[in-house]
């Protein structure tokens, strides 16, 4: 049993919570991710570790509430317990011996975006971060991500808050203005990612992007979690989750993170008429 230490609502549909894991924050870093289960009957979901603190012993996770394991954990407050929660998880995003970076994250995604800066940040490198999100209701993380960036532009989709437009529009203007990346790490939904991939390639530059595909074992034995890379079929859980992003088949990705779609909102759906009831 994991302890929720804090919890924070960072805007209507996204939540931060603190977990005492010590093991797991004594290896954790930053790209790697945690399976958990809400409850004993519950299903496996894979988060990503958004931070870490070694001293305190916790791991910090941010997720948004699209299903019906997220709404049962949104459910839960501090002091309750998660029932399991396992890592870490998967390869560490690569980190050493960049000068200059872009990091580029979208909605939710700038939860796995902000612990790949900061350790960036903390190595002495250049970090400009892009975050993008549909409206300023949505923002989360802007704080944070200004502590660890020495450029920071933020997009909203209609305006209302930062500057109006795409990530790939202010990724553009960076990079017309003369800046010259190392690399380009974008992490959010795969249609975002892909359009950073493809504007990426037209200049040359290396581009790396997180996936989170379906998953459920952790460890390369379900298959689940399948990807398409340079032709080759890879595993995210073992793998990845970071992989070249000019080499990703992202309209299979696309179509395959649709297949349940449906099936989560039902499954929400009755998990929230369940706790209306009680």
């Amino acid at each position: 049993m994991y302890k929720i230490v804090r919890k924070q609502v960072l805007n209507p549909t996204v939540t931060l919570m603190e977990v005492d894991a010590p093991l797991i924050a004594k290896k954790a870093e930053p790209g790697q991710f945690i399976i958990l289960r809400v409850d004993e009957e519950g299903e496996r979901i894979p988060l990503t570790v958004a931070d870490f603190d070694r001293e305190k012993g916790t791991i910090t996770i941010i997720f948004q509430i699209v299903g019906a394991t997220t709404e049962k954990l949104n459910h839960l407050n501090e002091g309750e317990f998660i029932h399991d929660f396992v890592g870490p998880l998967g390869t560490p995003s690569h980190t050493e011996g960049l000068k200059k970076v872009a990091v580029v994250g979208g909605g939710v995604g700038c939860a796995i975006a902000y612990p790949i800066a900061k350790k960036l940040h903390n190595n002495g490198c250049e970090v400009h971060s892009i975050v993008g999100f549909r409206n300023k209701d949505l923002v989360i993380l802007e704080d944070e991500f200004k502590a660890a960036s020495n450029v920071m532009k933020m997009m909203t989709d209609d305006g209302s808050y930062g500057e109006k437009g795409l990530v790939t529009d202010a990724l553009k203007s960076l990079i017309d203005a003369g800046n010259q990346y190392d690399e380009v790490i974008a992490i959010g939904p795969l249609v975002m990612m892909k359009f950073v991939c493809k504007l990426t390639k037209e200049y040359g530059i290396k581009t790396v992007v997180s996936m989170n595909p379906i998953m459920i074992d952790g460890t390369g034995m379900c298959g689940g979690c399948r990807l398409t890379v340079g032709g080759e079929t890879k595993f995210a859980c073992v793998d990845g989750p970071d992989f070249d992003g000019h080499l990703v088949d992202f309209d299979e990705a696309l179509e395959r993170g649709a297949m349940y779609k449906e099936f989560e909102t039902a499954k929400r759906e009755e998990v929230c008429n369940l706790f209306k009831s009680v």
